[in-house]
Parts: structure tokens; sequence; C-alpha cells
């Protein structure tokens, strides 16, 4: 005799064939990078460095800018969204993966019905009042014969570290604005400390030629010149101020502290990070926040797939339930009460005129643009890192002419008054000698903060440091 096939023995040879998982299974892209960056900086007066940790900004040794960047990555607009998203995809991600489980509801009822004594169904002897009771536990399980409900979770873990790559990369972004916001206050206060010595000078210049004029012995037109100087530094250094005043805005709204007031700095003051060491691996932009955050994209369309081929076959559903049913609720826990059932279930798409397939060509369509999203990330990165260490390499020459040239203006400056006092020069030729002087400060302070913006560039790029290339995975 032929033994009985149960539900329940037809739901283990079912899960029986869960072993694997329809859809490909992801394979890393080649990135098709170049070994190395040429990392030259010629002339540089920073220090080479083999590794450079995450907190990159400690490196210009300034504590003002430590706390700065500390506040900003807690208090942050743009941080603080960014880590609600992490958490929000945290919670798709469980939910996810409670697929894997079952889902078990409880349930009570309790109801009367009076029947209709007019129908053929009637029955003197049958009650016509009707009363029942029963609570019951039931679930209903879907088995992941094909792998769809593994894909799917795939597909959700992948989008969660993306949410948290992303996370970095506004981390890292954040980290770099503030940097570069700083660096700019610091250098407009090195030209207000430039320009206000040039006011001063100018002054005195003033005072002097109305002093001259008074007593004959110089012209009118000395005079106005030297007043002329003067208000156009007076001028120079109101804008200045404005600038700054805009600058300590900024910091105050990245930093998320609308009050923040910053005393004088000097961004001279600030030291030159070190520079990369010669052949720096170009992989490391493979571990950029923004490339791995492309990458795990990447990878939660390539499950995808999986899980829209997974609707070319059926899906089986395992269900139960188990309880007690009488008509008083004395009787619902009494012996004789107990009900349960057991069954499995599949439904198998026969004829969708082509939905399944398309949803299939949409998921091959998605991960072919999630592939090209990656490859241009990684490109973008390789281009970004060329890029800050041309211009590390190039503004740092352009920072030591610009030295050379304030040394110069400030000999040249002193032989004219020299000139003057000896009678040998006018107060124009002074003037002029002091234009000159101020022009080359406040060009080498800008020269002095394009170099330093280059290596926060160079750290932004390289996801920020730079050490041994990462593993291959």
């Amino acid at each position: 005799m032929m033994a009985r096939i149960t539900p329940l023995a037809a739901a283990l040879a079912v899960l029986t064939l869960a072993g694997c998982a329809i859809g490909p299974d992801y394979q890393r892209p080649s990135a098709a990078l170049p070994a190395s960056f040429d990392t030259s900086v010629a002339g540089s007066t920073g220090a080479a460095s083999t590794t450079v940790a995450a907190d990159w900004w400690t490196l210009f040794q300034d504590p003002t800018l430590n706390q700065l960047v500390t506040q900003a990555l807690a208090h942050n607009a743009d941080m603080r969204l960014a880590v609600a998203r992490v958490e929000q995809a945290d919670a798709v991600a469980r939910e996810a993966g409670a697929a894997f489980l079952p889902e078990i509801d409880g349930g009570a009822s309790a109801s009367k019905t009076q029947a209709s004594t007019r129908t053929a169904s009637y029955s003197a002897s049958s009650p016509r009042l009707r009363t029942a009771r029963s609570a019951t536990l039931s679930t209903s399980y879907e088995l992941d014969v094909w792998g769809r409900v593994r894909r799917a979770n795939e597909s959700v873990r992948a989008s969660l570290l993306a949410s948290q790559y992303a996370r970095d990369a506004v981390r890292l972004s954040v980290a770099g604005v503030v940097t570069s916001a700083y660096l700019d206050l610091r250098a407009l206060d090195a030209q207000l400390a430039v320009v206000g010595d040039t006011v001063r000078t100018r002054e005195d210049s003033q005072r002097l030629m109305q002093l001259r004029l008074n007593a004959g012995l110089s012209s009118l037109v000395d005079s106005q010149a030297a007043d002329n100087a003067l208000q156009a530094a007076r001028a120079q250094q109101a804008e200045l101020r404005r600038q700054r005043a805009l600058a300590g805005h900024q910091l105050a709204l990245l930093s998320g502290q609308p009050e923040l007031t910053l005393t004088a700095g000097d961004v001279r003051q600030l030291p030159l990070p070190p520079h990369p060491p010669a052949g720096l691996p170009a992989r490391l932009i493979e571990a950029r926040p923004d490339v791995m955050q492309a990458e795990q994209q990447l990878v939660a369309a390539n499950a995808n797939i999986g899980v829209a081929k997974a609707g070319y076959f059926p899906r089986f559903t395992l269900t139960g339930s188990t309880g007690s049913e009488s008509q008083t609720l004395a009787d619902l826990f009494s012996a004789g009460a107990g009900a349960w059932s057991l069954g499995i279930s599949a439904l198998m798409p026969i004829l969708d005129f082509g939905r399944t397939s398309a949803r299939v060509d949409q998921a091959r369509a998605l991960n072919q643009q999630s592939l090209i999203s990656w490859q241009n990330a990684l490109q973008v990165a390789y281009k970004e890192v060329r890029d800050a260490l041309v211009s590390l390499r190039e503004d740092g020459e352009a920072e030591r002419a610009q030295a050379s040239r304030v040394a110069n203006a400030r000999h040249t400056l002193g032989l004219t008054q020299l000139r003057q006092q000896a009678g040998h020069a006018s107060l124009l030729d002074v003037l002029d000698s002091q234009r000159t002087f101020n022009d080359t400060q406040l060009t080498h302070i800008a020269a002095r903060q394009a170099q330093l913006n280059a290596s926060v560039a160079l750290f932004k790029a390289l996801g920020g440091g730079w050490g041994p290339a990462p593993s291959a995975r």
C-alpha cells in the first residue's frame, strides 16, 4: 500500500530543494586603474608620509579647527540627515531579515447568529440561535525554494551598507568644507593684519604730509595723494572685514553653532600637512566612501535580478493554525475543543503577458546603470586625486615664488624710504613701494591658502587619508 503523503511531508520535500538562489552571484568588476599616481611634488616643503589617518584635519595642528570639525560632525544638518538615513536603512534591513522566519498571529472571536426559518436548509431539530467562541494561533510562511527572499535580503543588506558609506561620504565632505572654510577665514585674518599695518603706515604718512603742508614744505598734491592712499587702504580693510564676518557666519552654520565667534588667527602660522610618498597606489580610491557606496548599490542591483527572476517559478507557502472552538466561553479550552490545520499551497505563473520578463529586463538595466555609476565614480575619484596632486605641486611653487616677491618688495620699500629721507625720492615713490609691498603680501597669503586648500582637496580625493593599498576582494 502506497504511503500517504501529508502536507507536512510535502513541505519537507520542498525544503530540500532550497539550497540555491537563482540569479547571478555578485562578481566585482575590474577597476581598470593605473598602478599608481604620480605623486612627485617638486620642491615641496612638506614631509612625505606613508600613512595618514582618517582624522587628517588634525595635521594642521590647530585646536580651534579640531573643535569646529568635531562640532560639525555632531551637529551639522547634512550629517544628522545622513545618520538618520542609516537608521532607516538599518530598520529596513531588519524587516527584510524577518522574512526568513514565520510570522505568528493570534486571534480570538465570538459570534451569535440566528438562522432563518424560511430556508430549505432550516431544520426544527437544530437550534435557531447559534453561539461560537474561538481562540487561534496561525502562521503563513513562504518557503524560499528559489532564493527570492535570500536575494531580496542580499539587496537590502547592500543598500544598508550603501547608506553607511553615504554617511561616511558626507562626513568626509563636511570635514573638508569646514577645514576649507576655516583656512579661508584665517587667510582673511592674515590679510586684515597686512592691511591694518598698511592703514597705520598711511595714517602716519598722511599726518606727516599735513604737517609739511601746513609748514609750506610740500604741495597740496602730495597731501591729497597721501590721503587718497589712506582711504584706499581703509576701503580695502572694510571689504576684508565684511568677508571675514561672512566666513565666520558660514563656519557657524556648518558647525551648528549659530552664535559662534572666533578670535583672529593667521593662515601663515599653520603647518603644511605631509605629502604622499612616491608610488601611491591608485587602488586606494576604491576605498573612498562614495566609491564604496556605488559598489554596494551595484551589489543591490545585481541581487534584484534574482528577485525578478524568481517570478518565473512557483511560490510555495506553508500555512498552519491551532486553537480552540466552542459554543460557550467556559468550554473554550476544555477537552475536545482543540482544532488545528496544516497546509501547503503553490502559486505558479501561467500567463502574465511578459510582466515577469519586463521586470527582469528592468532589473538588468538598473544593474547596468549601477555598474556605469561605479565605474564613473572610480574615474572621477582618480581625476580628483590627479588634480589635487597637480595643484599641490604647482601651488607650492607659486607660494615659494610669492615669498621671494615679498622679500624683494620689503627690501625695495626700505630703500625707497631711505631715499625719501635723503631727498632723492618723492612721497609718491614711497606710496608706490608701500602699495607693491601690500599687494605682494596679500598675494603670498592667497598662495599659501591655495596650497593648504590643495592639501585638503587631496585628503578628500583619497577618502580621508592614504596608506597601503586595500587587499583585493
